[in-house]
């Protein structure tokens, strides 16, 4: 067994030690202030448990829609100073505004200033600690790759790029015309016989499977393998990996074997899941239109001094099953837009009208959409609907792309809040990877996530 591996959290533990440590620390401090000043407003016992419970439900739910347990916001003090006075500020804000739930507000005014500052003070003292003494270190993840050469620098990039705690440090050439330099980067390049040696020095926490051709594992590396397996290091296969470091489908590494990689979920045919999501559908859809409606004339305004046209316009989309439908929206660019022929949206597109912009920004412009979650024609939550010309050109290059239409297409999906404005064939086909993983994980809680990150965009004004 091996016993020099290094403790190492992943991606979902570190999600779970911040959330945990967020309600520990914050309780502790006001613990703490309640024993040693005259602090009363809000205290710990067994008569009161539920108002420790409102307050945990608070910062969990602000925590997340302000992105402090966005792991690369986390690992920023920056970014993560603004998150938490973002989080405070409200947290305060609504537990002060529901006192059903909550202690009735105080006489002494300084206790909520107290309050307020004390939940502040503890969550920047706490994410200090994290960023400078866990999150560069405690996190770092050590592995070995078995791949081809040729193909190791995609390999590392693909995994990297997304969560720079994970470290290929050496690989096993899979080639035929073995080579002992140094591929890419300070990648080692391993021999068979140095392995162990290579494992135990490094503190290696995996090894990688990155190959589809089996025949080019030999029956030596093979044995080497199942002998490493049996004394405690974990071996895993690179999409399984990929997967769970970047939630999509790595669908340009599995090429002919896609669908052993891909088994829909269980949701997708669940009558329950399906029913329950329909109704809330319904019901955030009314509401959707009757805020729209509250802020129409406001809307109008900006049309005729910015937008000058139709302040409606339709365009044809494919639903579920391949079938096209009339998708409604604000318009947001210049009349005759595409005199020329359909072309992709760019980001700075100078087709877009100065009002325009504000209305993507802040996803205004989609709120007509309701009309088409109202319809059937989409869901709230799902890959974002294409334009007819454009899946057909798409498909021809990525042979897995018509997958998409499985499910309804949505207002928002796991695209849209994981990935920027895609302009190329390479942000398709990662906003493909996106699609695909939440087809294959859909659930009620992928689907709060979703939510949540959607008005973590909507606020930030990141828009497209």
């Amino acid at each position: 067994m091996n016993q020099h591996k290094q403790i190492h959290f992943e991606v979902s533990e570190r999600k779970v030690l911040l959330r945990l440590f967020d309600v520990i620390v914050v309780l502790f401090f006001l613990h703490f202030l309640g024993d040693f000043l005259d602090f009363n407003y809000f205290t710990i016992s067994s008569q009161n448990f539920y108002w420790t419970l409102v307050l945990s439900f608070y910062l969990f739910f602000f925590g997340t829609v302000f992105e402090m347990y966005n792991l690369q916001v986390a690992s920023n003090q920056f970014q993560v100073t603004k998150s938490i006075v973002l989080t405070t500020s409200m947290t305060v804000l609504v537990y002060l505004l529901t006192p059903i739930l909550t202690p009735v507000l105080p006489e002494n005014r300084l206790q909520i200033v107290l309050f307020y500052f004390t939940i502040l003070f503890s969550l920047m003292l706490w994410r200090l600690v994290y960023v400078k003494f866990l999150a560069s270190t405690r996190f770092v993840k050590s592995a070995v790759l078995v791949c081809d050469k040729a193909e190791l620098g995609e390999l590392v990039k693909g995994i990297q790029n997304v969560d720079p705690h994970y470290r290929v440090v050496g690989f096993i050439n899979l080639e035929v015309n073995l080579t002992k330099d140094v591929a890419y980067q300070h990648i080692k390049s391993i021999e068979l016989d140095e392995i162990d040696s290579f494992l135990e020095t490094n503190f290696i926490s995996e090894i990688v499977i990155a190959s589809q051709k089996t025949e080019h594992i030999t029956v030596d590396l093979y044995n080497k393998l199942i002998s490493l397996l049996e004394k405690g290091f974990m071996i895993r296969e690179y999409t399984q990996v990929y997967e769970s470091i970047t939630h999509r489908i790595p669908v340009q590494y599995v090429e002919k074997d896609f669908y052993k990689y891909f088994p829909f979920s269980r949701s997708n045919q669940n009558k329950l899941y399906i029913s329950v999501v329909r109704f809330l559908e319904i019901i955030v859809a009314l509401s959707g239109l009757g805020v729209g409606l509250l802020l129409l004339p406001f809307v109008l305004i900006g049309n005729i001094l910015a937008n000058r046209g139709p302040l409606f316009y339709t365009q044809e989309r494919v639903g579920k099953n391949g079938q096209v439908f009339k998708i409604f929206k604000l318009r947001s660019m210049v009349v005759n837009a595409e005199v020329n022929g359909a072309v992709f949206a760019t980001l700075g597109d100078n087709r877009v009208t100065a009002f325009g912009k504000f209305l993507r920004k802040s996803r205004f412009d989609e709120v007509p959409q309701f009309i088409n979650v109202l319809k059937g024609d989409m869901a709230l939550i799902g890959p974002r609907p294409e334009r007819p010309v454009f899946v057909k050109e798409i498909a021809t290059m990525m042979p897995f792309y018509e997958t998409r239409h499985v499910v309804k297409p949505g207002l928002t999906g796991w695209a849209q809040v994981n990935y920027s404005y895609g302009e190329t064939l390479q942000d398709s086909l990662i906003k493909l990877q996106y699609d695909l993983y939440y087809i294959k994980h859909r659930s009620l809680f992928l689907d709060l996530n979703i939510t949540v990150k959607t008005i973590s965009t909507v606020l930030f004004y990141r828009g497209q």
